[in-house]
């Protein structure tokens, strides 16, 4: 079967640069078949992704990109939901607390560059830009909107980095907790970009209770993604494949292009089953 497929993409509603319906548009204007919408830590920009999806005939998983902490380290696990048990309050408080933690870092940064670096950017327009999840890039962005002619990646590095003065940590679950919450809403649960695991084997993180792995990933190489497959398969687990696409051009060098991840549909095959309508 030739199915064009993205598992991995964001958008405006957390640290994306597309709203959803624009997501959805572009997925359609790249001929992608099947796509999953997964900001961080949030599902607000699902309702208007699905919306936009049955608009334009494409079929959209819904999903979220929870970050958690596994031996002092940011893992981030992927969650497709299968129904909508998602909406559900527990499950959305416990979004809540965290966007709510976002808000307060998102202040405090903004406190900490006016301390340490002389920028000052306002506040109450950056959450109202970020639509209430401020995360690091909303910040960068209006960094530059204010005039400052730091590039993009200077800001990240030097600026809001996290040997930066003014970082502030961001709030974690630990990654077993992560698996556990997204479980009590029948989320499918895959472990994001393996790649980017630095201090924990990744055969010990599919010891946890993740239904699957993100062997294919823009920044595998084929003998990477090769060995991320096999890892996979020995241990029983679901295969995907993302992008990690963020909204910018083809030349985004911190994530892929929508879509341009080449795989095997025999290897998600498996994960796309449980999503057929």
């Amino acid at each position: 079967m030739d199915l064009r497929v993205d598992l991995h993409l964001h958008t405006s509603a957390s640290d994306g640069k597309l709203p959803p319906e624009e997501l959805v548009k572009l997925a359609k204007g790249e001929n992608i078949d099947i796509i999953a919408v997964t900001d961080h830590d949030t599902t607000l920009g699902i309702d208007r992704a699905l919306s936009a999806s049955r608009e334009y005939s494409l079929e959209l998983i819904p999903g979220i990109e929870l970050s958690t902490q596994h031996d002092e380290e940011t893992v981030h696990v992927l969650g497709y939901f299968t129904n909508e048990a998602y909406k559900s309050q527990a499950f959305q408080k416990t979004l809540q607390d965290m966007k709510d933690h976002r808000s307060w870092r998102g202040k405090k940064i903004v406190e900490n560059l006016k301390e340490y670096f002389g920028i000052e950017i306002n506040y109450d327009s950056l959450m109202e830009e970020a639509k209430g999840v401020v995360a690091r890039p909303h910040i960068a962005r209006a960094i530059q909107k204010a005039g400052y002619s730091y590039d993009w990646q200077y800001i990240f590095d030097k600026i809001i980095g996290k040997d930066s003065p003014a970082y502030i940590p961001n709030k974690k679950l630990s990654t077993e907790d992560g698996i556990k919450l997204l479980r009590s809403v029948d989320a499918v649960t895959v472990l994001a970009h393996p790649i980017l695991v630095r201090k924990t084997p990744v055969e010990e993180l599919l010891c946890l209770d993740f239904d699957g792995l993100e062997a294919y990933y823009w920044q595998h190489s084929p003998e990477e993604t090769q060995k991320f497959i096999n890892l996979a398969s020995s241990h029983n687990k679901l295969i995907t494949t993302g992008s990690d696409f963020h909204g910018g051009d083809a030349g985004d060098t911190k994530h892929g292009y929508i879509g341009s991840v080449p795989f095997e549909f025999k290897h998600v095959e498996a994960f796309l089953s449980k999503f057929k309508k």
